[in-house]
């Protein structure tokens, strides 16, 4: 495939090089008809802008960056696909990089995408302090924050109501007649999980139940470690008939050790999750869960980010609404 040069576009266009380059860059000095000469040329040659070039001349790199937790996950990797449409759209690129749990990776991810001169950044911090983010957004002006609110960057988050699907989740359980629901929280670390035990213990309170410390158990949101944590939670000898799993890899681990314990689920014990992600329709019994709108949050991060950029108002959804979806892993008891 032969590279056509910004010199034949000006020779089939019969204007200068300098002229060719303004025209592409939208300079307002370009004379109409030279600019029609131009791009004509451009598309009869097939000639594709060199795009560092452009990114000289409009002091913009067409691109955006974003910092998730991890770069595989049926949590963000639709996150950063639904992200990437939208910004790909735009003719833009989408950098990505991972903090991996670990607050100096988070700020080196940072860092390097801030060398990168990305236009815009798109940030889900685990690690990272309110003032730390505060401190970023004002050198960082296009800059949207995941999954948690900062009130002093209000116009910036987009967040899920974890403590209303936490709530939903274990309010359904006590719905149909479950007194001792037992909770298996993510890395406490995370205000995901935290959010979620409080919609938990929020539920409880509703129902009149006293909170007891030996129904509830902390694991975490990948598959580390969670099977041994779910043997811990039942060999209490706490009476437990139904578990919230605050997410849908722990409800996974819950429904191993059920197995391996001769219990059905759905049966002898009642089982919720958290995300809806695709498996939960497939595995036997059908999961109840509650749907986290990633779709939705990379969506609308991508839209909020490249207005941001373009200094434009978008009116950007900036708390999603979890919902219950009741499948057949619940059942009622008197």
């Amino acid at each position: 495939m032969t590279l056509i040069t910004i010199k034949e576009v000006s020779d089939l266009a019969q204007v200068s090089q300098a002229t060719v380059s303004r025209a592409i860059n939208g300079h307002p000095t370009v004379k109409e008809s030279n600019k029609l000469k131009v791009f004509e040329a451009i598309k009869k040659l097939g000639y594709k802008p060199n795009s560092f070039a452009q990114a000289l001349a409009s002091n913009r790199s067409n691109s955006i960056g974003m910092l998730v937790g991890t770069l595989d996950g049926p949590f963000f990797g639709p996150l950063m696909h639904n992200a990437e449409n939208i910004i790909r759209q735009k003719n833009m690129h989408l950098i990505v990089t991972s903090g991996q749990e670990s607050r100096t990776k988070e700020v080196d991810s940072i860092a390097f995408l801030q060398s990168k001169q990305v236009d815009g950044m798109i940030i889900h911090s685990d690690k990272l302090t309110d003032q730390e983010l505060i401190t970023i957004a004002q050198k960082n002006p296009a800059m949207v924050i995941l999954n948690r609110y900062i009130p002093e960057l209000d116009k910036q988050c987009i967040c899920i109501d974890n403590e209303l699907g936490g709530y939903l989740a274990t309010k359904y359980l006590l719905e149909n007649g479950h007194t001792k629901v037992g909770c298996i929280t993510g890395q406490m670390s995370k205000i995901d999980s935290r959010d979620r035990f409080q919609g938990y213990r929020n539920a409880l309170a509703e129902f009149s139940i006293p909170y007891d410390t030996n129904l509830v158990i902390e694991g975490r949101f990948d598959h580390q470690g969670n099977h041994e944590v779910v043997r811990r939670l039942l060999s209490r000898d706490n009476g437990i008939t139904a578990i919230f799993c605050e997410n849908d890899n722990i409800a996974l681990a819950a429904y191993d050790i059920c197995n391996e314990k001769n219990l059905s689920v759905g049966d002898d014990i009642s089982i919720v999750g958290f995300d809806n992600d695709t498996y939960s329709q497939h595995i036997r019994p059908r999961l109840s869960t509650v749907n986290f709108p990633v779709v939705d949050m990379g969506l609308e991060a991508a839209h909020a980010v490249l207005a941001m950029i373009d200094k434009k108002s978008y009116p950007f959804k900036k708390r999603l609404v979890p919902e219950l979806v009741i499948r057949d892993s619940v059942k009622k008891i008197k």
